[in-house]
């Protein structure tokens, strides 16, 4: 199966859970022998190597000019005789090759119209098929459709009026996309624009991809999600690592809130990381309860090995924070957990690990609480750098007010560091071997801390069973249930 795949974050653009958990899908799903074509709003940095075709504006604009290139010698010679293909699509046959007739591109382009958000600015997709429809009805048409009678392949051969048409606007998409994620964090600061030119980006390769099914990761993927089915016909499954409840509580932004909205109702099948997701995006957004699948994350199962210079001696116990400083994550439960922790104890040391918007008022929380010289905040971590942290962690702490899933204590868990999760997680509905706490619970929160440190039987049999319960938390389970949810997409599309 050929996978299209539409996401914000991906090695080397990491910013969260989200591009870890999309890494470790992918590299099961390709293990399995599938292949996965990723999107990605950025350009790819020249000679990055991955595991699945990376796709960027720079790659548009590439096949922009390799068009231009190959159309010249096209010969063509085309009849008007009509026939039908599996999908029941029909089609105009020429000499050598096929493309849909007029009135069924007529109708995708109006089904793109009406999927569409808002405009975009320099550039509307639909005109590329608008182009394609008049040239359907002349004598200089190649060239569209492939065996199923989808829209994938499209232009492989157009002569070279065609081609420049195709070329141009394709080329007017790429400078239309102006700077997509280019933020400190991956994430620009216009992001409804940046949806909109993704959009634009993943309808200009979808005229020239071949694929199966669209797979679509939160949100800021939608708008481009609903636009590729509604030009391919392709079914779509929208992947809902996050809402925006879990982000913003009940204050939403009703922007974002409209467009998952959208696109979980546009979908063909929906994907949630937990029974918690699952309730969320049927209560709040109205998505049929058979139309949502529920597949948990997984881990890595290398188990890590002990990193130079992480096992040091020091006087004091060291309590892990890290994720990224927003509401979400509830770094002020943890601040005042810590206060309560060093009531009863005094050999601890708490360190935050991650940005975020709430970053900066936290720093002066600690400090108001009398506990600033106690609270390490450490900013951003990649890499080497996160294992280094957890290897160095007594404890880790995940006081989500509201999580979807929670990778990070899988990943302290692999670290051999014992883990407090809180109640309001999908990742409590996996884990045994962990401690679980009401987020708003501080005095319950900083109870199981100190049971933590003070009691290495309790650390250390946490540990060992929570070794081996990750074992069943692995990608290659995760891409299983992906690919049957691919087959009902289709089977339903």
């Amino acid at each position: 199966m050929r996978i299209l795949m539409l996401g914000w974050e991906f090695p080397p653009f990491m910013a969260g859970g989200l591009g870890t958990a999309v890494d470790g899908l992918t590299k099961s799903l390709v293990a399995k022998g599938h292949e996965v074509v990723f999107v990605l709003p950025q350009p790819i940095p020249v000679g990055h190597k991955s595991h699945v075709e990376l796709i960027g504006p720079r790659v548009l604009a590439e096949r922009a000019r390799a068009i231009r290139t190959r159309a010249v010698t096209v010969p063509v010679q085309s009849t008007t005789t009509t026939k039908e293909v599996r999908t029941g699509l029909p089609i105009i046959e020429t000499t050598t090759v096929r493309v849909p007739a007029p009135e069924v591109l007529e109708e995708r382009v109006e089904r793109f119209r009406a999927s569409m958000p808002s405009s975009y600015p320099g550039v509307d997709a639909g005109d590329v098929l608008k182009r394609v429809v008049r040239l359907a009805g002349g004598e200089e048409l190649v060239e569209v459709a492939t065996e199923t009678g989808s829209m994938t392949g499209v232009f492989e051969s157009l002569r070279t009026s065609s081609a420049e048409t195709l070329a141009e606007t394709m080329e007017t998409i790429v400078e239309s996309l102006g700077e997509m994620g280019t933020g400190s964090s991956g994430y620009g600061s216009d992001l409804f624009g940046d949806a909109d030119r993704y959009a634009a980006l993943v309808a200009g390769l979808g005229m020239t991809e071949r694929f199966d099914v669209i797979h679509a990761h939160d949100w800021l993927t939608y708008p481009a999600g609903l636009t590729l089915k509604a030009l391919t016909g392709k079914p779509l499954v929208c992947h809902i690592h996050a809402t925006e409840f879990d982000r913003s509580g009940e204050h939403i932004n009703q922007g974002v809130y409209d467009i998952e909205r959208a696109g979980m109702q546009g979908a063909d099948r929906v994907i949630a990381v937990s029974r918690l997701t699952k309730a969320i995006v049927h209560e709040r957004y109205a998505v049929p309860d058979a139309k949502i699948d529920v597949v948990y994350n997984g881990v890595d199962q290398e188990h890590m090995q002990p990193m130079r210079g992480a096992a040091i001696e020091r006087g004091e116990k060291i309590v892990l924070f890290l994720g990224r400083i927003t509401m979400q994550k509830g770094p002020e439960y943890f601040i005042d957990a810590a206060k309560r922790v060093l009531e009863k104890t005094d050999n601890v040391k708490f360190v935050v690990a991650g940005s975020g918007d709430m970053a900066k008022r936290m720093i002066e929380y600690a400090a108001a609480a009398g506990i600033g010289h106690k609270v390490l905040f450490t900013g951003f971590l990649r890499g080497r750098d996160v294992d280094r942290v957890y290897q160095l962690a007594d404890c880790y702490v995940m006081p989500s007010v509201s999580e979807p899933f929670g990778i990070a204590p899988l990943e302290a868990m692999r670290n051999d560091v014992p883990v407090i999760v809180s109640k309001q997680s999908g990742v409590s509905e996996v884990l045994t071997h962990a401690l679980k706490v009401d987020f708003w619970d501080i005095d319950g929160m900083a109870n199981k801390i100190v049971a933590v440190l003070k009691y290495p039987p309790l650390g250390q049999t946490l540990r060992e069973h929570g070794r081996f319960e990750l074992r069943g938390l692995n990608w290659d389970g995760a891409a299983e249930k992906c690919v049957k949810v691919y087959g009902r997409a289709i089977a339903g599309a």
